[in-house]
């Protein structure tokens, strides 16, 4: 039987409803446009969403560089369907929003002074110039409304060859923001290809510059690092590792991921799962990268929960096996799942059928829902108030204990010692 790829259907999506057919992008397009003889283009995308349209990827952001100046956009937009938030007007940066888009529209610039951490820029109408002063050839591939690409730095031809190279010398580029460093690191495991000599030694030289970034900048590139699909073989790249460990020292479990291809694609990975991989260890080295990067509330939580759980399912057989069903109502099957890979993970003594056999038994067992709420309660006679909660949690510790089931008559037994 003759079967179609999803990357065929892809493609043929692509050609025939490429992104920028959008009746919301043709009408920005158009609107920026206005007074502008034809010959003389006001606008085209950039960046992330023509590198993917070039390479067949889902498109997740749209920016639009453009001759408009910021007061420009602002007033060309003011009486449309779209909100206009200013985002970074001293960068020259508007974001459009409408229910179904988000636009990001800068103006052309040249950067006339930097520092590593920031740039003064100029703002321009020349499109080459403003090329020039973006970081890698693939990041400088221009496309308008139409479909016809403007590629002055040749990107189209690096993106073939999945080549991450810095626009003119790496030295200069990296000086000027050091943030670079990382994006390099990033585009280069998301392509997987070997580093140039010269780029390797910019990069080794620039390295205490990351100190000028902040920490919350730093931050972001490592969760889209983490994103990144190849991440997960970042061991098999010599320079990439020795270069994401010096600045990321936090991450020196690395070889750990080695393992984790035994059992996971890239597709089963995510931020959280990754970073308990390779952050969980008997120095709470979690716990410093938490306080290092501040990270949000939520992933803290989920870190230490992991780390907890992680020193009980390696020292209680029971955790798996006669706490199992209690211990999936407590955290739910996805995260009992992904606490058996971390235990796989980390612990070598964890033989691959044990992993398989408890993945099994997760997958089948059954999930129990507390059949009991505050309207039970009340049909069965009691007043509104705090103790309905007490009542509850009684109720909830019992059904447990007895393995998700209680009698008429313990709940009666229950309600009657606190209605006095």
């Amino acid at each position: 039987m003759f079967k179609i790829s999803f990357n065929f259907l892809r493609k043929i999506k692509k050609y025939l409803f490429p992104f920028y057919k959008n009746k919301e992008l043709i009408f920005v397009f158009k609107k920026i446009q206005e007074n502008f003889p034809s010959e003389k283009v006001a606008a085209r995308f950039v960046g992330g969403c023509v590198r993917k349209y070039l390479t067949n990827e889902n498109i997740d952001d749209i920016d639009v560089a453009t001759i408009l100046s910021t007061k420009e956009i602002k007033e060309k937009f003011k009486n449309t369907n779209f909100q206009v938030i200013e985002t970074g007007i001293e960068h020259g940066t508007i974001t459009l929003v409408s229910k179904k888009l988000k636009i990001e529209l800068t103006t052309l610039r040249k950067d006339k002074e930097t520092d590593g951490r920031h740039a003064e820029v100029e703002f321009i109408d020349d499109w080459k110039l403003d090329s020039e002063r973006r970081d890698f050839t693939i990041n400088a591939i221009y496309l308008d409304i139409n479909g016809k690409i403007y590629d002055p730095q040749m990107g189209t031809v690096d993106l073939k060859n999945k080549n991450v190279k810095f626009i003119g010398d790496p030295f200069k580029r990296i000086e000027e923001d050091y943030l670079r460093i990382i994006r390099f690191i990033r585009f280069k495991v998301m392509y997987n290809n070997k580093v140039e000599q010269t780029t390797n030694d910019a990069i080794k030289q620039n390295l205490d510059g990351i100190k000028k970034i902040s920490k919350e900048r730093i931050l972001i590139e490592l969760y889209k690092i983490l994103d990144t699909k190849n991440f997960i073989y970042i061991n098999e790249n010599i320079f990439l590792k020795e270069i994401f460990t010096l600045i990321f020292p936090e991450f020196e479990n690395l070889k750990r991921l080695e393992r984790l291809t035994q059992i996971c694609d890239n597709i089963q990975l995510n931020k959280d799962l990754l970073l308990s991989v390779l952050l969980i260890d008997e120095k709470n080295n979690h716990e410093y990268f938490s306080h290092k990067y501040n990270i949000s509330n939520d992933l803290k939580e989920t870190l230490n929960l992991c780390a907890k759980n992680y020193k009980l399912i390696s020292e209680d057989k029971d955790f798996l096996n006669k706490d199992l069903e209690k211990n999936i109502y407590y955290n739910g099957k996805k995260y009992l799942i992904n606490l058996n890979i971390v235990n796989f993970v980390i612990n070598s003594k964890y033989k691959l059928k044990d992993f398989l056999q408890n993945l099994k038994k997760i997958l089948k067992s059954k999930t129990h829902f507390f059949p009991f709420d505050g309207n039970y309660l009340i049909d069965k006679g009691m007043k509104e108030g705090v103790t309905i909660g007490k009542v509850l949690k009684k109720l909830e510790e019992e059904w447990i204990r007895n393995n998700f089931k209680i009698s008429d008559d313990e709940i009666k037994s229950i309600i009657k010692a606190h209605s006095n």
